[in-house]
């Protein structure tokens, strides 16, 4: 029996989480721009890049330092709310074991997608399921990486009560660098999976539509 490749419900969590990362980094950006220095005041951190460079207003949502905070806070539960329900699904309908990296499964095959990405391997990598390796691995990371997304906001919304959280994460200057360090490193990954869709643009339809497998057990 057929079944989509991609599930309604992770279709749904995907397109919900880009316009709310969209929201969250914009507002972000503006917030940033009230004080662009990162580290205290007096000790900033001089190993931060750009530091003291106001993002450019065509990327920032809010208006204004409240403004930004209103947009911000208001979207940060939608936010955390849309990532449970994917990892609920995600974990209870089995979709971790076709999607997670496993070394022993999907290195080799990462590397050889690398390889021919750069142009330094001529044969393209065999099927490999629904993602490649490479997909596999960057997938795997973005997962490992947004709950400090959320810790770090959490830790800069509320350290006076949350204390402990606060100083885990280095105190709050510290958190504020790696909640704009998470930011930068999501929106890496965003373009790169934008170009990589518009190479491919039948895995749009796939996110879109949702593709059919041809048969129950076959290519996922």
């Amino acid at each position: 029996m057929a079944r989509p490749t991609q599930p309604a419900l992770i279709r749904l969590t995907h397109w919900a989480n880009l316009v709310l990362f969209a929201i969250m980094a914009g507002s972000g950006l503006r917030i940033l721009a009230a004080h662009p220095m990162l580290g205290a005041v007096g000790e900033e951190y001089r190993w931060v890049p750009f530091q003291g460079t106001r993002p450019p207003a065509f990327l920032t949502l809010g208006g204004w330092l409240a403004g930004a905070r209103h947009w911000h806070f208001a979207f940060a539960s939608l936010f955390v709310l849309n990532a449970l329900v994917y990892l609920a699904y995600f974990v209870a309908s089995g979709e971790w074991r076709r999607r997670l990296f496993f070394p022993r499964r999907d290195a080799r095959n990462a590397w050889e997608t690398l390889l021919h990405d750069l142009r330094l391997r001529r044969a393209a990598p065999g099927e490999h399921g629904l993602y490649n390796g490479m997909q596999r691995l960057a997938y795997t990371g973005v997962l490992a990486t947004a709950p400090l997304l959320v810790l770090t906001g959490l830790a800069l919304f509320k350290p006076v009560q949350l204390p402990r959280l606060t100083a885990l994460l280095g105190g709050y200057d510290l958190a504020r660098a790696l909640h704009l360090g998470v930011l930068v490193a999501l929106a890496a990954f965003t373009v790169v999976h934008v170009v990589q869709v518009a190479l491919h643009p039948r895995t749009l339809v796939d996110m879109t539509v949702g593709r059919r497998a041809r048969h129950e057990g076959g290519p996922t």
